[in-house]
């Protein structure tokens, strides 16, 4: 018998949009034979299914169920694909705890802390071969902060919100008086902001994900942007950005990545597949930090896409292990 699964999408933030991108792909892509799938959108006061033919069915909250002309439709599990809140700060995850149903993503208090930028470093800085970059993290906009940023970082900065996701109110700031224009657009975003001094090096961003008792880690992308940095623009304009996968790294620098980016994924109780984002500094090679995204973009031309298809895999087969890894 087919396991029925909810493929949630939507949002409450700005990267609702690339949600549903990843949706559309997910829906098309997982397997058939073995799921029945129904697509719920998740908006503010507005949680629903909506049918071929446009007809909208709201969410039971009280067990996330369906009822669908007179039928009581309830769900084996979720497929989180929900990127920004409530789907990536852990709020979805803590209700599906409630409710024992099963996710394809990280549980509650994983999700919570990885959301923030600056609660992340903070753990995982202390990982063998892993560095991160000097910063200031701040819960108010005010003169004094901005006093502090230049009178302890060095410039050029990037300056960004601490919970958000697709670089959106990110800049990176050459000039002090870029400064203020710069805050203000990331206190528009989010009421936490991290603030950390540029590192000069290769940009790369991997998978992980754990199925089958193992962990794998997939062949990074190596990100080469025609813009000043991985924007909203670059990830998502076609043409803005190269995207190279495999990434040009040695044997010795792969070994080392791999090694490193299992060591993030198990210290900080990862499920499912996530993407961490790094660099490879110029000078010395070694790899810097910059931060983690526990629902990663599915759409077709997406990095974890890619890199599944890199070790030979078909995303369908992905999408199963998945699935099947939150039944265990």
């Amino acid at each position: 018998m087919k396991k029925r699964i909810a493929l949630i999408t939507g949002g409450y933030t700005g990267e609702h949009v690339v949600s549903l991108k990843s949706a559309t792909v997910v829906e098309k892509t997982i397997d058939k034979d073995l799921y029945d799938v129904f697509k719920i959108l998740i908006y503010p006061n507005d949680w629903y299914y909506e049918t071929a033919s446009g007809e909208k069915f709201k969410v039971d909250l009280n067990d996330f169920s369906l009822n669908i002309e007179g039928q009581k439709i309830t769900f084996d599990g979720i497929f989180n694909i929900l990127h920004g809140s409530p789907g990536e700060d852990g709020k979805m995850a803590g209700y599906f705890d409630m409710l024992g149903l099963p996710y394809t993503t990280c549980d509650a208090l994983t999700s919570a802390i990885t959301m923030n930028k600056g609660y992340t470093k903070a753990i995982v800085k202390d990982i063998e071969e892993l560095y991160v970059a000097r910063s200031l993290q701040f819960f108010k906009n005010s003169e004094e902060n901005r006093e502090k940023i230049l009178k302890e970082l060095r410039l050029p900065l990037f300056i960004k919100p601490n919970s958000g996701g697709s670089s959106i109110g990110m800049s990176k700031v050459k000039d002090p008086n870029e400064l203020n224009e710069a805050l203000d657009r990331a206190f528009a975003e989010d009421a936490q902001v991290l603030v950390e001094e540029f590192v000069s090096g290769r940009e790369f961003s991997i998978g992980v994900y754990h199925a089958k008792g193992t962990t794998t880690v997939l062949p990074a992308t190596e990100i080469v942007s025609s813009k000043e940095f991985f924007d909203f623009e670059a990830k998502y304009s076609p043409g803005v950005t190269e995207e190279i996968t495999p990434g040009r790294m040695s044997d010795e620098e792969i070994a080392r990545v791999n090694r490193i980016i299992e060591k993030v994924y198990t210290k900080l109780n990862c499920k499912g597949a996530v993407r961490i984002d790094y660099f490879l500094e110029h000078e010395t090679g070694k790899f810097y930090f910059i931060e983690i995204n526990t629902v990663p973009g599915q759409t077709e031309t997406s990095l974890i896409s890619q890199q599944v298809r890199a070790i030979g895999m078909e995303v369908r087969e992905f999408y199963t292990e998945l699935i099947e890894e939150m039944f265990v």
